[in-house]
């Protein structure tokens, strides 16, 4: 097995809860600023999650529960989006969306040991590096692999591939942390041994393809819970044990 070089992350429901309390809230803001009636409760939110992008939700959204509505313009979806991508800054800017528990801990530990990072993600560079610049520092990041940079998106595993070559690594020389079954197949599919945090949208996925799966990654002061794989007896996730969780990979 090759040393562990570096770490991937996805961003939303990984580094923060963004589904819910973010792009659903900045949906509905959109929605409301052009004068539709649309409104995306957390439950249809959940079952809109199954697509992957912003503009591709709202295309299927169309086409299962708005199959009436006459799309007014070739622009409008993306008009919508770009809209929506303005709430969700701001609501960053507030401060209203923070780093899932251990995340900015784990991050920190990793960029002070030289181990490089990197990020994977079907959501728009301007919200990566929205959340990014409020809670973490993005300079730390060697990568950012977001949005439409790759034709296919997650569960399709291009955003790996892309990511792998920009670092000129291995995929037996990475972790990848997700925290949905679309993200998980994407990394599996590129070779990339996963971790898997999940939420409330997604903790009854079918991850028995991850290395590990918890309900977050920890604090000292604050055990993770372990629903599948071996935590080699910590009770958060550092460094030592990712790279004893990485050596134990066959």
């Amino acid at each position: 097995m090759r040393k562990l070089r570096a770490l991937i992350f996805d961003v939303d429901g990984t580094l923060a809860d963004t589904e819910r309390d973010g792009h659903r809230v900045a949906f509905n803001r959109a929605f409301a600023e052009a004068g539709l009636d649309w409104d995306w409760p957390p439950e249809l939110y959940g079952d809109l999650l199954s697509v992957a992008g912003g503009k591709e939700r709202i295309r299927f959204y169309l086409q299962r529960y708005r199959p009436e509505f006459q799309i007014p313009s070739e622009s409008f979806i993306a008009d919508l989006h770009a809209t929506k991508t303005k709430h969700y800054q701001d609501l960053l800017a507030e401060g209203k969306i923070p780093l899932r528990t251990g995340v900015k801990r784990l991050i920190t530990e990793a960029h002070d040991q030289g181990v490089r990072l990197a990020i994977a993600t079907t959501s728009a560079l301007p919200n990566v590096m929205a959340l990014l610049e409020h809670t973490l520092d993005p300079a730390w990041f060697e990568v950012i692999a977001a949005g439409d940079i790759v034709p296919a998106k997650k569960p399709a595993p291009d955003i790996y591939y892309y990511a792998l070559k920009q670092l000129n690594l291995e995929a037996q020389e990475c972790l990848v942390v997700e925290d949905s079954l679309h993200g998980l197949q994407a990394a599996t599919k590129a070779g990339l041994p996963t971790i898997v945090t999940v939420n409330e949208y997604t903790k009854n996925q079918d991850f028995s393809d991850a290395l590990l799966v918890l309900n977050n990654l920890g604090e000292p002061e604050l055990p993770f819970t372990v629903f599948f794989g071996n935590a080699f007896d910590a009770s958060y996730v550092d460094m030592p044990m990712l790279h004893r969780l990485h050596n134990s990979i066959d």
